[in-house]
């Protein structure tokens, strides 16, 4: 038997703006008990002695360091630019603006 009822369901649906049909929260049901005993199964396993974690395997830092070093020059940065004005990209106006 279900511990979630169509009605449960249906509230979800529209908290979460969804259009459900009549058949669809029937389905949604079984999902959602299927995923809730799926939890309670993994509360029964954790031990107390076990600490919780974030990830499954220990998680190091891959970023590498900083390091200065020279950009493109204007002419480089302007060279794949699709239009340029006055050493600048070009770009299409999109406020009605006076500069």
């Amino acid at each position: 038997m279900s511990t979630i009822s169509r009605d449960e369901v249906a509230h979800l649906a529209g908290l979460a703006r969804l259009a459900v049909s009549e058949d669809e929260l029937d389905t949604f049901a079984g999902q959602l008990d299927v995923i809730l005993d799926s939890v309670a199964r993994v509360g029964e396993v954790a031990a107390d002695e076990i600490p919780p974690t974030s990830h499954a395997v220990p998680v190091t830092n891959v970023f590498r360091t900083d390091e200065v070093r020279d950009g493109l020059s204007r002419g480089e940065a302007l060279a794949g630019a699709p239009a340029t004005e006055e050493n600048r990209f070009r770009v299409p106006r999109i406020l009605n603006e006076e500069a």
